[in-house]
């Protein structure tokens, strides 16, 4: 039981912490995102779930749906185009006993958007709309929503979507600051992130160029949000959740985390794809050491577990080298 104040409420259920894990697909697994969970995340969601494989109950489904207790408020995120489907989904995925659901409508990808769901759905209020009332009217945990800033530069409709969510009983809204044509290219407009806060009453988690520690009181104070969310800053640094930045990392807190994922990948998915999904990692955690490109390409297909620990291992006894450095 935490006995501080909690940060705040998602409709009912206490948030303690200001700093979330964004929803990464590939990235935001189990033994990640638990781990980053004790280094302060204060949601855990998962990466987003099809709601067409919970429909057809698709077997690989089982790995993004299971959750350890002490990640909760645990947030299971699913998209679709279809709000028949989504309440059927949603109420199948009941069962599972998640704390909250989130409705993506962030995804930019072409095989997501382009069939209407994720940022699709932005081109749709009316839909988002009627997505938001039937689950909030017939599930009885909170229904949220992760949004961009709309569609492209000439369809911006951020202040009109997060009032739609809240209007039709969505208890929290996270704002990745960008459109979907921008994807990641340009700079996240944080004062989009502040209009919406002013908007409306509920929680408002703000995303979008967070690089560093300190960026995230900047983003506090720029916009007012209730958390940060941090997505690909929290892959080169999962540290950036003890608000460190990596070269603030004590050596012996970074070998342990690191060696603590490689055997939660191993025991999650097994020696060959644990290992198999590590290995994207494995660069990120090795940048600030003097790794060539011989050495980093014998990593990065090494298949035995017991090799990739003593070449881990040994790496990370290297100086590491100045920031900046070369």
């Amino acid at each position: 039981m935490n006995l501080n104040p909690a940060t705040f409420f998602i409709g009912e259920i206490p948030v303690y912490g200001d700093l979330v894990l964004a929803p990464m697909d590939g990235f935001s697994d189990l033994p990640f995102r638990s781990l980053v969970r004790k280094l302060g995340s204060a949601l855990s969601y998962t990466e987003f779930i099809n709601i067409q494989d919970v429909l057809s109950e698709k077997k690989s489904l089982e790995f993004q749906l299971e959750y350890l207790p002490e990640e909760r408020p645990v947030i299971y995120q699913i998209y679709d185009d279809d709000p028949k489907r989504l309440l059927k989904g949603a109420l199948k995925l009941r069962g599972r006993n998640p704390d909250i659901l989130d409705i993506n409508m962030g995804c930019s990808a072409k095989s997501v958007a382009g069939r209407g769901a994720g940022a699709g759905l932005l081109r749709q209020p009316e839909k988002i709309a009627d997505i938001f009332w039937e689950l909030s009217k017939l599930m009885d945990i909170p229904i949220t929503g992760k949004i961009r800033l709309g569609w492209d530069q000439q369809s911006k409709n951020y202040l009109d979507i997060a009032r739609i969510i809240e209007a039709n009983g969505g208890k929290m809204v996270a704002v990745h600051a960008r459109t979907r044509s921008q994807d990641y290219r340009q700079r996240a407009s944080w004062d989009a992130i502040g209009e919406i806060k002013q908007a409306v009453s509920i929680p408002v988690i703000g995303n979008g160029d967070i690089a560093c520690a300190a960026d995230i009181e900047k983003m506090k104070a720029h916009t007012g949000c209730d958390a940060v969310m941090i997505g690909r800053a929290a892959i080169n640094n999962p540290w950036i959740f003890m608000r460190l930045e990596r070269d603030q990392v004590p050596p012996g807190i970074e070998r342990d985390f690191i060696f603590a994922h490689l055997q939660r990948m191993l025991v999650f998915y097994g020696e060959e794809n644990g290992l198999r999904r590590f290995r994207k990692f494995v660069k990120s955690y090795l940048q600030p050491y003097l790794i060539d490109a011989e050495e980093m390409r014998n990593l990065l297909t090494c298949t035995q577990a017991d090799v990739m620990r003593i070449t881990l291992s040994d790496y990370l006894n290297r100086e590491r080298q100045p920031v900046g450095g070369n």
